[in-house]
């Protein structure tokens, strides 16, 4: 008999619980709706200042609700940054002083877990119709720049909490966060100003996503109910 490595073990038990959950899986497959908040830059210009400079920002989303615990998403988003040396203690080389404003697109796709399984149905399931979640993923931010187009991938990750508001209708509201691949977002005189080494975690830029959502559920998914589950769906 082949014997199995503690990761493959691992990996094998969350399949297999995923696998679990897709037998109680919402009764709408899918979700479309809007998003709207603010955001703020973190880097050379604002190191550890939160909230500073928020600016407005909006999107749409996509979710598709793979069970009650698990649901995987797509945005396309507007988010506007803007950031100032004369508001920040770091000292400059030569005592430079710049700001500037981006208008920044951002496409992403995030997998989401529920803390509680999420529905307003299937109680005896002991679904919530509030449930707070984490999400992570991965997207491509892209900014009009002096001179071009700053471009770079980045890695999302952030919390949130959902509100099944009435059938088929969600709100929620999310704070996440972007982790750029660039330190370009700024502007030049920004690009690495103390000529150090670089990796992912160091002389790289930041912006924080605070959003509320609202969305629709659709596409009823087909299912093996009784007759009283039916109903409550209809």
């Amino acid at each position: 008999m082949m014997k199995l490595s503690l990761f493959q073990r691992s990996a094998l038990i969350a399949l297999l619980w995923l696998m679990s959950l897709s037998a109680y899986a919402q009764e709408y497959l899918y979700e479309i709706g809007g998003m709207f908040g603010g955001a703020f830059y973190m880097g050379d210009a604002n190191k550890t200042t939160l909230f500073a400079d928020m600016n407005p920002a909006a999107g749409v989303i996509f979710r598709y609700n793979a069970n009650f615990r698990v649901a995987f998403r797509g945005n396309l988003s507007w988010v506007r940054v803007s950031g100032s040396t004369a508001r920040t203690d770091n000292v400059f080389p030569d005592n430079m002083q710049t700001a500037f404003e981006r208008n920044v697109i951002d496409l992403g796709g995030q997998a989401e877990f529920n803390f509680f399984p999420y529905s307003d149905k299937y109680k005896y399931l002991y679904t919530k119709r509030i449930s707070p979640y984490i999400a992570g993923g991965f997207g491509l931010s892209a900014a009009p720049v002096e001179g071009g187009i700053f471009f770079t991938p980045h890695l999302s990750a952030g919390t949130g909490v959902k509100y099944k508001l009435k059938n088929r209708i969600n709100i929620g509201a999310e704070m996440s966060v972007r982790k750029l691949f660039g330190d370009g977002l700024d502007n030049k005189l920004l690009n690495n100003p103390y000529g150090i080494g670089s990796d992912l975690f160091k002389n790289r830029d930041w912006y924080v996503w605070m959003k509320f959502f609202i969305t629709y559920d659709f596409g009823l998914r087909d299912c093996n109910c009784n007759k009283k589950e039916i109903k409550e769906i209809y």
